[in-house]
């Protein structure tokens, strides 16, 4: 692979920041903002970091200092048609002129039943009608499993408590989302109690399981995010849906972070034409905006929590932020986006270009692994070609390549020793090609080029 050439496109340059005005900005990062998933000690002790973001434009982010770098994982996998959207920012500038927020516990805005109602429209099948508002993934999929727990209770079926989940998963870090993953460093709650679940690794081992008292199966379909992008085999996901079907049991589909446009469809359950019975969405859904989630279920789960209000079937649940009119406007952009600029439709040369990058890669570094693609997802397994292993994950070498990929204008962030490339739809072909080489450049200088 022939190193690509660096040149960007043309964006406003944000001002430099001043020397002493950037120092002083990173003494008080240090001195209070607690990061997450951040050794911290590791992090104060850096006079290089915080690298801070100033502003951005398309797949484009600049820093206090006025470089510019490739957004590699859509900051932290949101954004999704690039930053200020012209779409989104006047939609928001419009919403601001009317109402940014007000309570879903009483009241109702626009934008969040206009955004209900599109969700309905364009959510798989005709079965999903029913939305309730959250704020990020984990409540989302916090809100799935109540709704399935309340609505055994509801109908009789008490005895239908546990949930299956798989190996290597990861739902969110709230107590319940958490008990559903499958990595100890976000499942381990310090003793927490989440929900009751039956843990397996592969479709095979549904077969001796007793259905009859399982509530539902929550899955990340077709790719696994933080568990370093892992691929299901095809059709799994419509084995598992009908294997749903024939117990009795809810499918919960977590497309937190492959909703959107991610795998090349809309939701990546499209691609083998299966509809959930929840379907959690939240990241993409406002472009990258503003928190937003939603939870989509349908008329049979809605109709078990109606009755007489002494009868407390209500869904006792809720945020205070839930509908959220700022951001529903802002999704609702996104949408229109979706649209208007045929943008699933222009995927197919991009994903076929990132295909072919990262494959070529390999020839190039003789430490890049096993490579995943999906859509516009990409991942590397950087090996240690003395042992032919993997490397020891407290040397943390996936993050140390990843900053040294800044060098080369791109920021992405690695799952352990797994570089990722999860950049925003609007992104060029040059742009791919660049972060890609940037990748391969940064691995062969911290690990070397034999």
């Amino acid at each position: 692979m022939s190193a690509p050439s660096r040149s960007r496109s043309k964006i406003p340059k944000a001002p430099a920041q001043p020397e002493s005005g950037l120092a002083e900005l990173r003494r008080l990062d240090h001195a209070h903002f607690w990061h997450p998933f951040t050794q911290m000690r590791d992090w104060c002790a850096s006079e290089d970091d915080p690298l801070i973001i100033v502003s951005a434009q398309g797949a484009i982010l600049t820093d206090a200092e006025g470089k510019d770098y490739i957004d590699g994982n859509s900051s932290i996998w949101t954004n999704i048609h690039g930053h200020r959207h012209p779409m989104i920012d006047a939609a928001i500038r419009d919403q601001l002129d009317r109402i940014a927020h007000c309570s879903a516990l009483g009241f109702s805005n626009e934008p969040s039943i206009l955004l209900a109602a599109k969700l309905v429209e364009i959510a798989p099948g005709d079965t999903l009608t029913r939305v309730f508002f959250t704020d990020d993934g984990s409540t989302a999929i916090e809100c799935a499993c109540r709704m399935a727990a309340q609505y055994r209770d509801r109908v009789g079926e008490s005895e239908r408590q546990e949930f299956i989940v798989f190996d290597g998963a990861y739902h969110g870090d709230t107590v319940g989302a958490a008990s559903l993953g499958g990595i100890s460093a976000f499942a381990d709650m310090g003793g927490a109690k989440g929900y009751p679940i039956r843990r397996i690794g592969s479709i095979e081992e549904l077969a001796a399981i007793d259905s009859s008292r399982v509530n539902a199966a929550v899955i990340e379909p077709l790719i696994q995010g933080a568990g370093g992008m892992r691929l299901w085999p095809y059709g799994m996901l419509r084995q598992l849906r009908d294997w749903c079907d024939e117990h009795g049991v809810f499918l919960i589909l977590d497309e937190v972070m492959t909703g959107f446009g991610r795998t090349g469809r809309l939701f990546a359950c499209d691609h083998e034409l299966v509809v959930p019975d929840f379907l959690c969405l939240a990241k993409g859904l406002t472009g990258g905006y503003l928190p937003l989630a939603v939870t989509l279920t349908t008329e049979r789960v809605f109709s078990a929590f109606l009755g007489d209000y002494d009868s407390l079937r209500t869904f006792f649940y809720g945020h205070s932020y839930c509908g959220n009119a700022l951001g529903a406007a802002a999704a609702l952009a996104n949408l229109r986006i979706f649209e208007e600029e045929n943008v699933i439709e222009s995927l197919a040369r991009k994903i076929e270009v990132l295909g072919q990058s990262l494959h070529e890669a390999t020839t190039y570094c003789p430490h890049f692994g096993e490579i995943r693609h999906l859509g516009m997802i990409g991942a590397i397994d950087l090996i240690d070609i003395r042992s032919g292993s993997e490397f020891d994950w407290r040397r943390e070498t996936g993050a140390r390549v990843c900053r040294r990929a800044r060098d080369y204008g791109l920021l992405t962030r690695p799952v352990r020793d797994t570089l990722v490339l999860m950049p925003p739809l609007c992104i060029s072909e040059q742009q791919i090609r660049i972060c890609v080489q940037a990748l391969v450049d940064a691995t062969n200088e911290i690990l070397g080029n034999p």
